[in-house]
């Protein structure tokens, strides 16, 4: 009888079941394996773009990874069929360490975190200054992911055409919050600016524009737009999966001049994962303000003998960037409205 798996098969190294002997204590190099990145996931087929190349591969997660879980940005290793021919299939049979991880939960009190997008370096809130209408907690919420997740926060305006973005733009000054403004049919210098060198993740609620954006960032994306309900003011979702694209630099054949990530269009985000002591950690001036807290403190409204509070008074720094910094706390603290 011919055996279940060949030598050779990541599979035959599977841990063993218990009260059973380890079939070998050798475990597989892969030292024939291909560095890739995941770009996209579609119901457990993970598509990869090889490191050394621009070909995609379509891989599937081996065995021995167990319930390790493989999201857009992972730095992946595969072996098999890295071809990219159509009815190949590879192997992802090792997940690199993540630099950054992006998550959210489903509302402030769900323990599961599901995560976004790994090795990202600068999340883009896309928000729309009019139809549908701004929403600033929820921007105030992917502003906390993002300083949780060690990554930059850029606000992305779109739509200036019907409303004026300095209503917006001075609630997020007193944060240092980098901004661009963007106007369908024009070019989009500043964002590319922006978005050069980087791997940056797109998010916002669905109608913003932000497919518009993709599909004009890389031209022949085809990213599907959609339109605002008229009654509801909410936008209809069109994006179903995030994508990872590369930014087409000066020479069509050189390399990527960055990469964007485009997500499915969200309505919540929840942060169960965010501790206070982690935000005030994005801010090292006023972080360094609270040395004299008591234990327990979050630094909120009504803590008593607060650093932050003896820091205003004694006009150590702007009271509106702790009353910024305070808003973004209690974005964590208080459900979401719709």
């Amino acid at each position: 009888m011919s055996p279940r798996f060949d030598p050779h098969d990541p599979d035959s190294y599977e841990r063993p079941r218990r009260r059973t002997r380890p079939r070998t204590k050798d475990r597989p190099s892969y030292d024939d394996a291909v560095d890739g990145v995941v770009v996209t996931v579609d119901r457990g087929r993970y598509t990869c773009r090889i490191a050394e190349g621009t070909h995609l591969v379509t891989a599937m997660k081996s065995r021995p990874l167990g319930r390790k879980g493989v999201v857009v940005g992972d730095r992946v290793r595969m072996v098999g069929d890295t071809s990219g021919v159509d009815g190949s299939l590879a192997r992802i049979v090792e997940v690199g360490e993540r630099r950054t991880v992006l998550r959210r939960t489903a509302d402030d009190s769900d323990p599961v975190e599901r995560v976004i997008v790994a090795n990202a370096d600068q999340l883009v809130v896309v928000a729309a200054l009019a139809d549908p209408e701004p929403r600033p907690r929820l921007i105030d919420r992917a502003i906390v992911a993002a300083y949780a997740a060690g990554m930059d926060p850029l606000l992305c305006l779109t739509k200036p055409d019907l409303a004026d973005p300095e209503t917006l733009l001075e609630i997020y000054r007193p944060l240092d919050v980098p901004w661009v403004v963007t106007r369908r049919g024009e070019e989009l210098d500043d964002l590319r600016a922006r978005l050069a060198g980087r791997t940056s993740v797109m998010i916002g609620h669905s109608g913003v524009g932000k497919s518009t954006l993709v599909n004009a960032l890389v031209p022949g994306t085809h990213r599907a737009t959609g339109h605002v309900n008229a009654v509801t003011g909410r936008g209809r979702h069109t994006s179903t999966s995030a994508l990872m694209l590369a930014l087409p630099g000066t020479d069509p054949d050189g390399p990527a001049d960055g990469w964007i990530v485009d997500t499915p269009g969200i309505r919540s985000f929840g942060l169960a994962h965010v501790q206070p002591a982690r935000l005030i950690e994005a801010f090292p001036d006023l972080a360094a303000l609270t040395d004299t807290c008591s234990r327990g403190c979050t630094h909120g409204v009504g803590e008593p003998e607060c650093g932050l509070d003896d820091a205003v008074s004694d006009a150590e720094t702007t009271p509106a960037r702790v009353d910024s910094f305070r808003r973004l706390l209690a974005s964590r603290e208080a459900a979401e409205e719709d």
